[in-house]
């Protein structure tokens, strides 16, 4: 059933004119009369009996109503249900202790009331992600998408870059150094366990591994960043990698030490997906936030020639 048809006979209804139901509708009285024509042809009854004061319903007309008015009413909700603006933004930050999680949290800060919600995709890839975001599950996902793998619909922007730090416990070698150079790293163990293959961080690391000659692996069960705190406190050769503005917590007592990369300096390139022309006003204010808070890049950087943006 025709709802701009329905819409235009419940206005009749409310108005008792053609002309006042056509200017309240913004159309024309003859639009009008032919939508309450078709109506009417559809149902094969009158709904409507026009007379020298205006019009009256007919009793089809009375029945019909109030089924109208609820069919009119649901609609609305409907489409105000997915209008830009009316929900909250749902946005994917892969997981909550890295540092997309902790740019969104610091926009909501900066934004008390904002309608969002933050979700963690941990166990999708780059790929589905993206179709996460075409089909409407999530509205946005950060990324680091190869080029040749941004779907048609999908718009990205690079609005977060995580510069790569080293991670080791006080018995390192490095573990006095203010900075340190990817060379500098060339035959030490670099540990990041829960790698899972065929996802895009893992991708990020064989590149940065090849690049620079470095020993990184995934071996072994994963427990936990908990877990992996323990060892690196414990250990004088095992060091790990996490990005800057990554939270991580441990007890005093391990003195962690967090070492600057530089010469160049490895960042993680953290893509903003989303559907092209999305109008929802949450998401353009936290890409605004997000351009102009981010933190300066270093001087010279180093990414995976493979990565969009």
């Amino acid at each position: 059933m025709d709802v701009e048809a329905l819409r235009t006979f419940v206005t009749v209804a409310g108005t008792g004119h053609f002309q006042a139901a056509a200017d309240e509708l913004g159309v024309s009285q003859q639009a009008v009369s032919k939508r309450i024509a078709a109506l009417e042809r559809r149902l094969e009854v009158v709904l409507v009996v026009r007379t020298p004061r205006g019009s009256r319903l007919s009793p089809d007309g009375q029945v019909l109503l109030p089924h109208a008015r609820a069919a009119v009413a649901a609609v609305e909700r409907a489409e105000q249900s997915v209008r830009p603006g009316s929900r909250p933004l749902r946005i994917d930050v892969l997981n909550r202790r890295i540092l997309p999680a902790q740019a969104v949290h610091r926009f909501y800060r900066s934004r008390p009331g904002t309608e969002l919600d933050a979700v963690t995709l941990s166990e999708a890839n780059a790929g589905q992600a993206a179709r996460a975001v075409l089909d409407g599950t999530v509205d946005a996902s950060f990324r680091a998408l190869p080029a040749d793998r941004v779907p048609a619909g999908l718009s990205i922007e690079r609005l977060l870059d995580a510069p790569l730090e080293l991670l080791v416990g006080p018995g390192h070698p490095l573990a006095g150094s203010p900075g340190v150079t990817p060379t500098d790293l060339v035959g030490h163990r670099i540990w990041i366990p829960g790698i899972a293959p065929g996802t895009e961080w893992a991708s990020f690391h064989r590149s940065l591994a090849e690049t620079f000659g470095l020993s990184i692996d995934a071996l072994g069960p994963h427990f936990g960043d908990e877990a992996l705190m323990d060892a690196l406190a414990e250990s004088a050769s095992l060091a790990t990698l996490v990005g800057g503005g990554d939270r991580y917590l441990w007890p005093q007592t391990h003195d962690l030490r967090r070492i600057p990369l530089h010469d160049p300096t490895p960042v993680y390139p953290h893509l903003l997906l989303f559907r092209s022309g999305d109008r929802h006003p949450v998401l353009t204010a936290l890409r605004d936030h997000l351009r102009t808070a981010a933190p300066q890049a270093p001087q010279e950087v180093w990414m995976p020639e493979w990565v969009a943006g």
